[in-house]
């Protein structure tokens, strides 16, 4: 099974570049995505390989949101993590399939000078609750704003105070998510360095200054299925690329 997860920055912009080429060239059996900004009504994906399609949108028009799109019919879908504080912006959306769950989820940015920093630690406190609370393994995936190791980052030093790689954002995304599920990625390739990320300021995807904060994370017991773990540096249109999972379930 092939499993794909992108932040496309803007749904109805991507739509207008090359998103549904990429989404028949890919071919993938799920393909999850954050960062909709936009309203359920204002998205259409007309693409045949994608009978199910799953929206979650932010009561805040043009501002976060989730999409799930699948070959095969779940189980059921769940939208948001029952959580009043936490699900007014569209963030989460939850698969399930026989033998596992599929997650979607666009982690809060702690912000511009940290401001929503105390927010980010309480989202990541909750959503460990939430991911406690399934009954079967799980898939989880998406932009977690979070580059977790010195190594999934450009520039470590200069950016330790910054939202995504402060020393809080980093010890909470080891403690309240990683404790429930396994990096797919950094366990098959412990040394190698590419990004997910990167700012569309001072050319920073032409000099590869990026960061890894897209992540497919899958639950021990999956760990031995996974077959590869990529990240998609080819694939352009939005300021994150991609990232894969082959697994075999």
């Amino acid at each position: 099974m092939k499993c794909v997860s992108w932040n496309v920055n803007g749904i109805r912009a991507v739509l207008k570049k090359d998103f549904i080429e990429i989404l028949y060239a890919l071919d993938a059996d799920i393909f999850c995505i954050q960062e909709t900004k936009a309203q359920e009504d204002q998205i259409e994906i007309d693409c045949e390989l994608y009978p199910y399609q799953y929206k979650y949108s932010a009561q805040r028009k043009g501002y976060s949101g989730t999409m799930i799109l699948c070959k095969e019919k779940p189980l059921s879908i769940k939208y948001g993590i029952h959580n009043e504080v936490h699900d007014t912006e569209g963030r989460v959306i939850a698969l399930e399939f026989e033998s596992f769950y599929v997650i979607t989820v666009y982690t809060p940015n702690s912000g511009d000078g940290l401001k929503r920093l105390d927010y980010r630690m309480e989202w990541d406190q909750a959503f460990s609750q939430y991911l406690d609370s399934f009954d079967k393994p799980i898939l989880l995936c998406g932009d977690l704003n979070v580059a977790n190791e010195e190594i999934d980052i450009k520039n470590p030093k200069t950016n330790r105070r910054n939202a995504g790689f402060t020393d809080e954002e980093r010890d909470s995304f080891k403690k309240n998510i990683l404790i429930h599920l396994k990096d797919s990625y950094r366990t098959l390739y412990p040394d190698k360095v590419e990004y997910s990320w990167w700012s569309y300021r001072f050319k920073a995807r032409e000099k590869n200054a990026g960061w890894r904060i897209d992540y497919w994370l899958v639950s021990d017991e999956l760990m031995d299925k996974v077959k590869d773990s990529k990240i998609l540096t080819d694939i352009y249109g939005s300021d994150h690329c991609p990232v894969e999972l082959d697994i075999e379930i």
